[in-house]
């Protein structure tokens, strides 16, 4: 049986994931660095990701709709280790260890607490958008930010947006959809300033 549009956006989008990280984490390693990533950006990311997976699963959505944000989140778990060690602050990864796993258990103790969090969701993923580019407007160079990674994350957003709007008429989930459009949006725009600075920096 042919792949529809809606299968190849569903298997690309997984196939993605599993590797959306990789070329930062290669970035990092290879250079023995983390020079222009912010730890504030992906710790907020880190949060984004665990109030979403944890609302999904919390109003049992379909596996489908969510799989891949438990491969994303230890993607950056290692990544976030990798940081902090070359930033010299590896102690600090047992104290945010301890605020993200007491924050997922606190999240559903009562249910206007899961749907709050859920409503400021979107904020919260699209502060560590906007730290990530403060972080870089404010060196004027891309270091080791990988403009590869960022360009995934735009991909994912644009296909996982139409899998679930298609599939499983997400459209009665409105903040759903409109963190997809929100994260498309910046994930663009931070691609396109890392490949700015990138440019400057070789005409330079």
């Amino acid at each position: 049986m042919a792949l529809t549009l809606l299968d190849v956006a569903h298997w690309s989008t997984w196939a993605v994931c599993a590797v959306i990280k990789l070329p930062q984490l290669a970035a990092v390693l290879q250079a023995g660095a983390a020079r222009g990533l912010s730890v504030g950006s992906l710790l907020l990311e880190l949060a984004g990701f665990i109030v979403f997976l944890r609302y999904q699963i919390y109003y049992g959505y379909p596996l489908q709709t969510y799989l891949e944000y438990p491969i994303i989140i230890a993607q950056d778990v290692i990544l976030l280790l990798c940081i902090l060690h070359f930033y010299g602050k590896t102690k600090r990864a047992l104290f945010f260890a301890i605020v993200f796993w007491g924050g997922w258990y606190m999240l559903t103790l009562r249910k206007w607490i899961i749907d709050l969090a859920m409503n400021l969701c979107t904020f919260i993923s699209a502060a560590s958008k906007l730290v990530q580019l403060w972080c870089l407007w404010q060196t004027r160079d891309s270091g080791e930010v990988s403009a590869l990674t960022w360009s995934m994350s735009a991909y994912t957003c644009a296909t996982v947006g139409f899998f679930l709007i298609n599939a499983y008429n997400i459209f009665f989930s409105l903040l759903v959809l409109i963190r997809f459009i929100t994260m498309l949006i910046l994930n663009i725009w931070v691609t396109a300033t890392i490949l700015h600075y990138r440019k400057t920096k070789k005409t330079d």
